[in-house]
């Protein structure tokens, strides 16, 4: 496996991120230590170890310890995980986040409001 194939593999999962996640960066390093937690751990960790076997291969002494079936697993795991991601606006999921918290809060709020009348024997 040749260190282009292993920086374009890199280069996808750093793309994916950004579609599907919505992380900015300049590149997968830059982008889990931004986004990481927003992956599971299995995930989080292939992709970590797919970026460190990125920055290896650009050096060509170190390019052949890289073990090929490994990279092609790491990258295997993050793109089945992002790829079932749905590509959605951050706005939307954002505004969706903003919309439950009302809710929930007044939905909270007319309880508690309910529950200081019947007390009162107002109800």
């Amino acid at each position: 496996m040749s260190a282009i194939t292993i920086q374009q593999m890199a280069d996808r999962v750093a793309g994916l991120m950004q579609d599907r996640l919505g992380i900015r960066g300049k590149d997968l390093p830059d982008k889990l230590r931004r986004g990481g937690r927003l992956l599971p751990r299995p995930v989080r960790a292939a992709a970590e170890e797919l970026a460190g076997y990125a920055q290896k291969a650009q050096n060509p002494k170190l390019l052949v310890q890289i073990d090929p079936a490994r990279v092609a697993s790491c990258y295997d795991i993050c793109l089945r995980h992002l790829s079932a991601q749905r590509a959605g606006s951050p706005l939307l999921r954002a505004l969706v986040r903003i919309g439950t918290t009302v809710a929930l809060g007044l939905l909270a709020t007319a309880a508690l409001v309910l529950l200081v009348q019947r007390l009162q024997g107002r109800i």
